[in-house]
């Protein structure tokens, strides 16, 4: 019972404070109101003192313009101002009535407070557009004083020219008089003085030539007058138009006055708004606090009938107390369990996970792994050009700092991707193979020396080094003494495959060293290295190229090779430059042609090898190249850009591939046009700075790699040897040189 009776106190107390609030809120609209009565009261008082500044500035325009046409003009709108002025008399007495009333009925509603803003905004807005009209009707008065003050002016000057025009006329005039008197007077004296009387009549005679230039004087100063006069017509048509224009300023006016009265019209509609607006929430505030009442009178009879209904629930609450302190009291031990178990549970999902995940990336591998073996056999059976890339390490060459960091990166889960970062973006690129900086010859020969033993049986096989300058490709292909490259290798595993199948073959194995330098083929191996060759058909009518007087010779040993290969890279072209401390200056070929008779069956089999060093490619700018470093390097970008364009013919099925506009294409036409095994190794740097070039190599290695040139077939035949031996060997396989 004290509880409830408590509650009921609060309760008055809550709408006493209620209605306090809404007294003070009721006190703020009055203020409210009194603050836009004393505002709207010192808008009134500026429009007022704008009307007494007219006022007094069209009684100084009319003291200083007196007598003028526009005079009428200013009567009128001191006339106007007048009439502004007794309205604003009439808004002042409707203001105090206005804040009378307010005083004796404060309104409540502060809506009707903006909608007073609103028409001040607009009284405002009427205030300028007056100011407005005012400037322009005294630029007027000023264009108006300015052009009186020319046409006094002009007057004064042209009295001036008629007085000085009256006055040498009269001179003139009184010197002819003066002088036909003299001549008169002569005429009637003596002979002797007739010397006088010419004289006499040459002076007369410069009187009229003064007279006649009077007269053109004169007449020069009437076409003054005629300008004049004209300048005059026109400040009078000027004037006109002031008129017109101070015609169209009372028309603006006029329409502003309107604007006022409308103004001033609805300003008197919202006042009765306002105050209708006020009883009406005056009445409503006092009725709703009769509801209010009426409720607090009615919830206090709920709460003294609950009351009588609490003390039951009271202690059934208190017997569900009890049982929840009990239970918050196990709550701890129940907790820890549960934790446990799920601890347990958490655990053992995670390991199931686990070893879920290790064996969906072990199958993931492996299918990996049978997808390149697919896509490398569906590349072989469709003929493509296989593809693949090998970046070199950062050398002391690439210098230090910014530039020389890596900008190129692999990816672990697939050998054939590698990502390059270029200007702070990554591209990644896809090929068939991508040997890291890591990689070592054997790697590199692991995978292309399955291509290398297919020329055995009778397959032509082309491999060629593409990239940069100081990309790596003559050390891919020719290595060194201690570590030999592709070329090596090849003719090694040539060897060790012979010897294998010696039982039942007989094969001869012939070695051709060329190279193409400013687009001249030379031979490396011959006596003349700078004789230049050339490329023609085969007279059989095979379609197949041969290089007449291209010196071959028989190889059996590692050193047969190793001694051809030194004979060669003597002769072969080779510069220092910016990029690259022995650059190649030219596109290095090693032709290996491989024989062989099966003596069961009598097949003979014909295959070749073409191992292909191109050329760096280089921009001139940054090789430092000049006189004849600059002539290679133009011949070498030609024949390079040449390359492109056969592969781009190819790619994309041209029915004409232009082999011929360089001898490097038109020597590699036989293993670009679908008839031989085509591999491209594309070297590139990792250094930022070559990032540029780096970028070029891989588009390019892309594009090669989607070129299909068809599936390839074998050379072997069961007659005997053909002649194209006597074609392609020019000279008889002998003796090593040196």
């Amino acid at each position: 019972m004290v509880e409830s009776m408590a509650h009921l106190q609060e309760e008055k107390l809550r709408l006493q404070q209620e209605l306090l609030a809404l007294q003070e809120k009721l006190s703020a609209r009055e203020n409210e109101e009194i603050a836009v009565s004393v505002q709207l009261q010192g808008q009134v008082a500026n429009l007022k003192a704008n009307l007494l500044d007219q006022a007094e500035e069209i009684s100084r325009l009319r003291s200083e313009l007196g007598g003028t046409d526009l005079e009428k003009h200013r009567d009128l709108l001191a006339a106007e101002n007048e009439r502004l002025r007794q309205e604003m008399k009439a808004c002042e007495g409707e203001l105090r009535a206005l804040r009378q009333q307010q005083q004796q009925a404060p309104c409540l509603a502060c809506e009707h407070v903006q909608e007073n803003g609103r028409l001040q905004e607009r009284l405002a807005q009427l205030q300028r557009e007056v100011e407005e009209a005012r400037a322009k009707l005294s630029e007027l008065d000023l264009e108006v004083q300015q052009k009186t003050n020319r046409l006094a002016e002009v007057e004064l000057r042209l009295k001036d020219s008629l007085a000085e025009k009256a006055e040498e006329e009269e001179r003139l005039s009184r010197r002819l008089r003066d002088s036909q008197e003299t001549i008169a007077s002569l005429k009637s004296q003596p002979q002797q003085i007739k010397y006088i009387i010419k004289t006499v009549e040459v002076e007369s005679s410069k009187a009229k030539q003064a007279l006649c230039e009077s007269q053109s004087r004169n007449q020069y100063l009437q076409e003054q007058v005629g300008m004049q006069r004209q300048v005059l017509k026109e400040m009078e048509q000027q004037l006109q138009s002031s008129q017109k224009t101070a015609a169209q300023l009372r028309a603006q006016i006029m329409m502003y006055e309107a604007e006022l009265e409308r103004a001033h019209g609805q300003m008197l509609e919202e006042m009765q708004a306002m105050e209708d607006e006020k009883n009406r929430a005056i009445e409503e505030a006092f009725s709703r606090a009769q509801v209010e009442m009426k409720a607090v009178h009615e919830n206090l009879a709920g709460v003294r009938t609950n009351l009588l209904t609490l003390q039951p629930a009271l202690r059934t609450l208190t017997n569900d107390y009890n049982s929840l302190k009990r239970q918050v009291r196990d709550f701890p031990l129940l907790l820890q369990e549960t934790l446990r178990s799920a601890r347990l549970e958490i655990g053992q999902a995670i390991e199931e996970v686990n070893s879920t995940n290790r064996e969906l990336l072990r199958k993931y591998r492996r299918e990996l792994q049978l997808r390149k073996k697919c896509h490398n056999e569906l590349v072989r059976l469709k003929g493509n050009i296989r593809v693949f890339g090998r970046v070199r390490p950062i050398t002391k060459e690439d210098g230090e700092g910014a530039e020389a960091t890596n900008a190129v990166t692999f990816d672990p889960d697939d050998d054939a991707v590698l990502h390059l970062m270029h200007k702070g973006k990554q591209v990644s690129f896809e090929l068939d193979k991508v040997f890291p900086p890591q990689a070592t010859q054997e790697d590199v020969f692991q995978e292309v020396q399955a291509l290398v033993t297919s020329c055995i049986d009778g397959y032509n096989v082309c491999i060629f080094a593409y990239g940069q300058t100081g990309a790596g490709k003559t050390y891919t292909m020719e290595g060194t003494s201690a570590n030999p490259g592709i070329n090596q290798r090849a003719l090694q595993l040539l060897f060790a495959e012979v010897r294998g199948k010696a039982a039942d073959w007989d094969y001869g194995i012939t070695v051709s060293v060329a190279e193409i330098y400013n687009e001249a083929l030379r031979d490396l191996l011959g006596k003349e290295p700078q004789e230049k060759l050339e490329i023609k058909l085969c007279p059989d009518g095979s379609g197949q190229l041969y290089v007449p007087g291209l010196t071959e010779f028989r190889v059996q040993s590692v050193e047969d090779i190793n001694k051809v290969f030194e004979f060669g890279h003597v002769n072969r072209a080779t510069e220092c430059t910016n990029l690259n401390e022995h650059s190649s200056r030219s596109h290095a070929l090693l032709i290996v042609t491989v024989r062989g008779l099966d003596r069961s069956t009598g097949l003979r089999t014909t295959g070749k090898l073409n191992l292909v060093d191109l050329a760096g490619s280089e921009r001139v700018g940054r090789s430092g190249a000049e006189g004849s470093r600059l002539r290679e390097a133009q011949y070498i970008n030609k024949s390079l850009s040449a390359l492109g364009d056969v592969i781009y013919a190819l790619r994309s099925r041209q029915g004409h591939v232009p082999f011929r506009n360089s001898k490097l294409t038109y020597l590699l036409q036989d293993s670009l046009s679908g008839d031989s095994k085509t591999l491209m190794m594309v070297q590139v740097s990792p250094a930022e700075k070559n990032s540029s070039e780096t970028l070029c190599s891989l588009k390019f290695a892309e594009r090669v790699r989607s070129v299909e040139l068809g599936p390839v077939s074998r050379k072997a035949e069961l007659a005997s040897w053909p002649s194209q031996e006597q074609l392609e060997v020019t000279a008889p396989p002998g003796a090593l040189p040196g």
